[in-house]
Parts: structure tokens; C-alpha cells; sequence
């Protein structure tokens, strides 16, 4: 599929997308870190910067504790990545000594997660997000607070060979279309 966008935007959004066909490579502790630097500069509301995660990359424990909690069918394509992300927010603001709800920390959470997904483009790999985990066993697993939400599992990693994956799972390695803008967006209303 050729991609192409309907207006003009910068370069680096038409090629960005998630696949599952990762390379059995390793990264550095330093390349992961440019990940979470990325994450680190998105706006979030009052700049609480809500986001939190807990990483592993491949051949460590945090790496073998994450892809434990995913379901079976991530597990397949994500235990080849080169790092894995637990992906989170503070669900509260600490204001005037005083936790309060903070209906913006998924909103907040999703802008630095996109941040992460370009900045590894940049680097010449993929990040993948995906919502099939155990989150309870992946809280429980990774110590996560009371007060953090889960939102997804990252997988990062270079691109590997489709050929790799179960028949079922390559169909999605090519980049995908997207709704067109009238179709979610209206000016004075929502579409």
C-alpha cells in the first residue's frame, strides 16, 4: 500500500507505522533511554507529565517480566523485540498537598507515547502499542502503584522478517490506510 497524506504535512508521519516482524536484535541501555527522552518533551496538562513506565530489553528480567503478562497472541511477535515498555499514568495530581483526580493523565500519556513511536522511527526502528497484557499481573509484576494507570505494552525494535511470524499475523505488516479527515473532523461540530 503507498501512503499519502491529504494535506501537506512533514515527511515523518507517512512511513510511521506499528508493525509485528521484529528482528531478534539487541539495543543498548543508551538507545532506549533516547526513546524515554523523546517521551519526556511532550506537553501534558499544568506539566504534570503524568506518564510512567517500567522497560526491559531483551535478555534481561524486566524484558522476560513484561512479555510474561501479554496474551499469548502478542507474545508470539513481541518476545523478538528489542525492548518492551509497560506503559502508564499517575491517575492523580498532587495539588496543595492534596491528590486530586487527573482526567487529563491519559490524554497526556498517549501524546508522549506518540513522542516514543517517532522518536524510534528516527532511529530506524518501529514501536508497536498494544492493549493485549494481564494488567493485574503486570502491575502486580512490576510493582506499578496503586495510583498508575496501565495503558499498553510498547514493543521496540528493527524490523525483522514477516516470514517469521504465524500465517494469521502477516498480513498486517503492511502499512495501513487512515480515515480521512472530514470523516472525524467538522468545523463548529463534531463529525
Amino acid at each position: 500500500m503507498t501512503r499519502s497524506a491529504d494535506h501537506p504535512i512533514h515527511a515523518q508521519f507517512i512511513p510511521r507505522h506499528s508493525p509485528r516482524a521484529f528482528a531478534s536484535t539487541e539495543m543498548s541501555e543508551g538507545q532506549m533511554l533516547q526513546l524515554l527522552e523523546a517521551a519526556r518533551w511532550a506537553p501534558s496538562a499544568s506539566n504534570n507529565q503524568p506518564w510512567r513506565a517500567a522497560y526491559g530489553l531483551r535478555g534481561d528480567a524486566g524484558f522476560a517480566t513484561i512479555l510474561a503478562a501479554l496474551n499469548e497472541g502478542n507474545r508470539i511477535w513481541a518476545g523478538r523485540a528489542s525492548g518492551l515498555i509497560a506503559w502508564a499514568s499517575r491517575s492523580v495530581v498532587t495539588r496543595e498537598g492534596q491528590d486530586r483526580p487527573n482526567a487529563w493523565a491519559a490524554f497526556d500519556a498517549g501524546t508522549a507515547w506518540g513522542y516514543l513511536a517517532l522518536q524510534a522511527q528516527d532511529m530506524g526502528m518501529f514501536a508497536h502499542a498494544m492493549g493485549g497484557f494481564d494488567a493485574a499481573v503486570l502491575a502486580q509484576s512490576l510493582d506499578m502503584p496503586d495510583d498508575f494507570t496501565l495503558h499498553a505494552v510498547i514493543a521496540v525494535g528493527t524490523y525483522g522478517n514477516p516470514a517469521d511470524l504465524p500465517e494469521d499475523k502477516r498480513a498486517g505488516e503492511v502499512p495501513n490506510g487512515r480515515n480521512a479527515v472530514g470523516t472525524w473532523a467538522a468545523k463548529g461540530k463534531f463529525a
